[in-house]
């Protein structure tokens, strides 16, 4: 995969990355721990993106000090090269073998250093946000969610380092059959149109659900509701109607753990949202 940082600098910067989860090296998650995590803001102070991340991090962000800052490209090219800092950052990522090239933002933990290439900053935890251009007001009531998701990812993989990118999904999936004791929030807005009332919803998945306004997601979100699990869906909303692909994620709303993790191909069988086979997958889960 590609990056680009959103940052609205001088310039644009692109790079490798990996793909969905990033899993830090050892000695870069230990490094981690004593550096101060810079939270970069956009440079236009009209985006509401900036005061969104701005009041998630301030509610939900304990694992380090952190900053909040704008930088000029000159001062990010400084910044990054400092060791003792850590960056809370929005980043613009494509597939490379994505003929259609879409572009997703993610919310990613970045490792400063003195590295010639931004390409070369350990990132040590990521996670979609949202297609790049849709509208703020479809992610940003989430961004706590997703900060606590964050640091905690960097926890499981500090004190597991028998986790790596390539076993890391199939950990986090291992842990899907513990949903049946809670309550899956599903917002109206995210609902697939084939499976968007509660009789279709319920022939696939009988276990407990809501449809609920994403206002009630931010108050579990912010109460740490431990009986609520949450449908984290990223797509095009619109934007593009086929050819792109389709995240689910499935995040407590208390321990911030990932349940579950797939995507699929949108198209005119298989609409944005969870499918029918996402609902029967998770009932189907066992417990381990």
């Amino acid at each position: 995969m590609k990056k680009l940082f959103a940052l609205m600098l001088v310039g644009a910067f692109a790079y490798n990355a990996q793909a969905q989860q990033a899993v830090g090296r050892p000695e870069s998650l230990k490094r981690f721990q004593n550096t101060t995590t810079m939270v970069v803001l956009d440079n236009n102070p009209l985006l509401e993106y900036n005061s969104q991340i701005e009041e998630a991090v301030k509610k939900h962000w304990d694992i380090s000090k952190y900053e909040m800052v704008r930088f000029s490209s000159a001062e990010w090219e400084t910044a990054r090269k400092d060791s003792s800092k850590s960056f809370i950052i929005r980043n613009t990522v494509y597939n490379d073998k994505d003929q259609t090239k879409s572009k997703f933002d993610y919310l990613c933990v970045e490792l400063g250093g003195n590295y010639d290439f931004v390409r070369q900053m350990p990132d040590i935890a990521s996670v979609p946000i949202c297609y790049h251009g849709v509208e703020e007001s479809s992610y940003g009531y989430k961004l706590g969610l997703l900060c606590r998701f964050l640091q905690n990812h960097i926890k499981l993989t500090t004190e597991n380092p028998q986790l790596t990118s390539k076993n890391i999904l199939k950990y986090y999936n291992s842990q899907m059959a513990d949903i049946h004791d809670k309550t899956l929030y599903l917002v109206k807005e995210e609902l697939n149109p084939d499976l968007s009332t509660e009789a279709q919803i319920k022939a696939v998945y009988p276990y407990k659900f809501k449809i609920v306004s994403r206002e009630e997601v931010e108050a579990a979100i912010d109460r740490k509701d431990p009986d609520v699990v949450l449908l984290h869906k990223v797509g095009p909303e619109g934007t593009r109607k086929k050819e792109v692909r389709c995240y689910k994620v499935i995040v407590g709303a208390a321990d911030a753990r990932l349940y579950y993790f797939s995507w699929h191909m949108i198209s005119d069988k298989a609409k944005e949202g969870m499918l029918a086979k996402d609902f029967k997958k998770l009932a189907k889960a066992k417990k381990k």
